[in-house]
């Protein structure tokens, strides 16, 4: 599908359920021993993945309007044939530990650049237990159990490997400990997973005298059902609020002040750039125009923010200095290159001072002259249809169907907002 953009877009934006509590939600429900309810579920195409992937491995889902009713099979089985986690990150690296307690051999398939992305981690832990891990062009292979003990991982390529862990060392037999090395990116994210299985009826604690950096894991628990109440997602909830900090005349509606989630740091980013909101008493987050400035923003523990990030930082007077940005490489695309590609088209500039630290100058943006390209990238889609917003240009989003990973009513939520949206097969 692609999508001709044009218009400004101003009104209340409603934030999205998040996906990533809704993966977390599923997958401890899908484990529990009894029925529990999840809500306020977005079925976008990775979250879909997880659902599938749970009744792959002998859970029961039933969709009903905003959720799911999920009965649990209380351990994993082993599924009848592969498991596609079609281009969820997410779904693939949970599921590969959870998968591993049925000890029999699971296939997991992978699309778009999923099979490409870094799975070396899990490939070391594995063998290290001597389990089976290997990948290929299409997915992977792996045999478990992953028995308790100890496991050392690294901090710095995806809080997702920390979090798979998290899942399946509590049905081992053993008790174990896991160690994260420094840095500790995405943080955050781990935390959302520690409350997800608190609220399941699964402990967790950090070892006494280690700080926040090692956990550990108590063996033979088991997963308690639990209702479940999906959160709005603070991530995609930046792509209105961005717009909104540029445009002005946008509300956000739905979001949480007390989120635990990392890319509520979004506030502060803009609240530096020296962005104008407030909360009004029906509890939205309203933006007036304002004059930004660039500024010097980590990424470290945001990095799904990075490619909203790069589109404000053209509309902020001077220069804005993006670090950590690294792992932004090793997304659905790599989104430093996409991002540099598809702005250019708008006039702006994307420096690249070396593979962690990038560059952006503010400027006036332009009509693009030839299509926008997705890169088969949901939030590459999302940052380029806000930059045309906010610059007042009208553009087409090639292959703009990839915001159905994360956000299928994206461009309905535009619509809404008054914006013109033009939707074509070609």
């Amino acid at each position: 599908m692609n999508v001709t953009l044009s218009g400004a877009a101003r009104g209340v934006a409603q934030a999205p359920p998040s996906k990533s509590l809704a993966h977390r939600a599923v997958l401890c429900a899908a484990l529990a021993d009894g029925t529990s309810r999840v809500e306020n579920l977005q079925w976008s195409a990775d979250v879909s993945a997880t659902l599938q992937a749970a009744r792959d491995f002998g859970a029961h889902v039933k969709q009903i309007e905003g959720g799911a009713i999920i009965t649990g099979c209380g351990w994993p089985k082993l599924p009848d044939g592969p498991v596609d986690c079609g281009e969820s990150g997410s779904t693939l690296r949970f599921l590969a530990p959870i998968l591993a307690q049925t000890g029999g051999e699971v296939r997991l398939l992978g699309h778009g650049r999923l099979p490409q992305r870094p799975q070396q981690i899990y490939a070391d832990l594995f063998r290290q237990k001597g389990a089976r891990f290997e990948q290929d062009d299409t997915g992977i292979w792996l045999q478990g159990p992953l028995p308790g003990g100890e496991y050392t991982l690294r901090g710095d390529v995806s809080s997702q490997f920390i979090s798979g862990l998290l899942f399946a060392l509590p049905l081992a037999d053993e008790d174990s400990v896991i160690r994260v090395q420094h840095p500790f990116e995405s943080r955050s994210y781990v935390g959302l997973t520690l409350a997800a299985l608190a609220d399941f009826g699964v402990q967790v604690h950090p070892c006494e005298g280690e700080g926040e950096t090692s956990f550990s894991v108590e063996g033979g628990q088991r997963y308690r059902p639990f209702d479940f109440r999906v959160e709005a997602d603070w991530s995609n909830a930046a792509f209105p609020a961005v717009l909104g900090a540029i445009a002005g005349g946008v509300q956000v509606a739905g979001l949480s002040r007390s989120s635990a989630q990392g890319d509520g740091v979004i506030l502060d980013i803009l609240a530096r750039c020296g962005a104008s909101f407030h909360w009004d008493e029906a509890g939205r987050l309203c933006f007036e125009p304002a004059r930004l400035q660039g500024c010097v923003i980590d990424l470290a523990d945001c990095p799904d923010l990075g490619p909203i990030l790069m589109v404000l930082a053209l509309f902020c007077q001077g220069t804005t200095r993006i670090e950590h940005a690294g792992r932004l490489r090793i997304k659905e695309s790599d989104r430093i290159e996409a991002m540099a590609a598809e702005l250019a088209k708008f006039g702006g500039q994307v420096r690249q001072l070396d593979a962690d630290t990038i560059e952006i100058e503010g400027c006036r943006l332009q009509a693009p002259a030839q299509p926008v390209d997705s890169h088969n990238d949901h939030r590459v889609v999302m940052a380029c249809a806000v930059a045309a917003l906010a610059a007042g240009v009208p553009v087409t989003l090639a292959d703009a169907g990839a915001v159905a990973k994360s956000w299928p009513g994206f461009f309905d939520q535009l619509e809404e907002l008054g914006a013109k949206v033009v939707r074509t097969d070609e």
